[in-house]
């Protein structure tokens, strides 16, 4: 059972979730776009349901708040080493389906991957999660194709509708702040219909390593790795040891985003390197994502959030490299 609030009621509400959390949320950030006097919506701490999106989707996803840009591991000395504390207070995170879809990709990567990550395990275990119904699709995303325009695993639902706010609550912590409001059914809103559709192939092979697309598509890719930035599910990252100036023996470790689509991603000690090309490079993060990673975990890595398309300067679309990978195999078969 849900609950109807009016805005002034939801807003009390909204600031008892702020005095016991830090709220997380799409926000626009004026004049901070990629071109001068542009605006570009990303995640933000918010006190406000006014400071939220709420009608468009963010350019970046949230993954910058559960897996920070540069992130501080420890503090060296010449004899010791200090880790540095977590986050003090529970996180509320606003996000769509497609991205709640995403955070099960990172949860499989940094949680159940052989290896459970101290760093990515201690701000997911404080992470509460709001789920932003989707009333129509947006131009790129794809999250129909995918499976990903329904997510479940909320801890709360909410959705603004002029005076009224409609929530479904579910988590204790968070149900316990309600005061007010009139009981009745919520359901969230989600999207069945993308303008955008995808078909995946279902028969990729090693075979499919040697497409003669990877050299068209490779051929237009500048290398910038702002598809892996903005993606939702991208988890790749560098080390970088920062020595102080005063005292060249102390200094920290730092866990820094990185791009498989950056030249020097993959080059290793004598010179060797994994993938030289962008065709290459662009091969690896598109397999990767409907291939290699359904092959071990049993779903695609790709969510269908659409950012990759959105950002691209070079205009590279993955949807359509996907679809032409599934013609081509289904050509292939007649």
């Amino acid at each position: 059972m849900g609950y109807q609030f009016t805005r002034a009621e939801a807003e009390r509400i909204f600031g008892e979730w702020t005095r016991n959390y830090d709220v997380f949320a799409p926000k626009l950030m004026e004049g901070e776009g990629c071109f001068s006097d542009t605006d570009i919506v990303r995640y933000g701490k918010v006190t406000s349901l006014d400071e939220i999106v709420w009608d468009r989707k963010s350019d970046y996803s949230f993954k910058e708040v559960l897996l920070a840009i540069h992130e501080t591991l420890f503090y060296f000395t010449e004899d010791e080493t200090t880790v540095p504390k977590g986050p003090q207070r529970d996180l509320l995170i606003f996000l769509r389906s497609c991205d709640l879809c995403a955070v099960q990709r990172l949860d499989e990567i940094y949680l159940k991957n052989g290896y459970e990550d101290f760093y990515y395990a201690r701000v997911r275990e404080r992470a509460k999660f709001i789920l932003m119904g989707c009333e129509m699709t947006c131009a790129s995303g794809f999250c129909v194709s995918m499976g990903t325009n329904r997510a479940e695993q909320y801890d709360a639902y909410l959705k603004v509708a002029q005076d009224v706010v409609y929530a479904d609550i579910r988590e204790e912590g968070l149900k316990s702040l309600v005061t007010g409001g009139k009981e009745r059914e919520v359901v969230p809103d989600y999207v069945t219909e993308n303008q955008e559709k995808v078909t995946l192939p279902k028969n990729l092979s090693n075979e499919s390593f040697a497409n003669g697309i990877w050299k068209e598509y490779g051929d237009r890719c500048i290398g910038c790795g702002r598809c892996n930035f903005a993606c939702p599910t991208c988890t790749c990252f560098t080390m970088q040891d920062i020595f102080y100036k005063d005292n060249e023996r102390v200094g920290e470790r730092r866990r820094v985003w990185a791009s498989c689509q950056v030249d020097g991603y993959t080059d290793m000690a004598g010179g060797h390197s994994y993938r030289k090309t962008q065709g290459e490079r662009l091969r690896f993060k598109v397999m990767h994502k409907i291939y290699d990673f359904e092959k071990r975990f049993g779903y695609p890595m790709c969510v269908g959030c659409g950012r990759c398309d959105d950002i691209c300067p070079e205009y590279i679309s993955f949807s359509n490299c996907v679809n032409r990978l599934a013609k081509e195999e289904m050509d292939h078969e007649k």
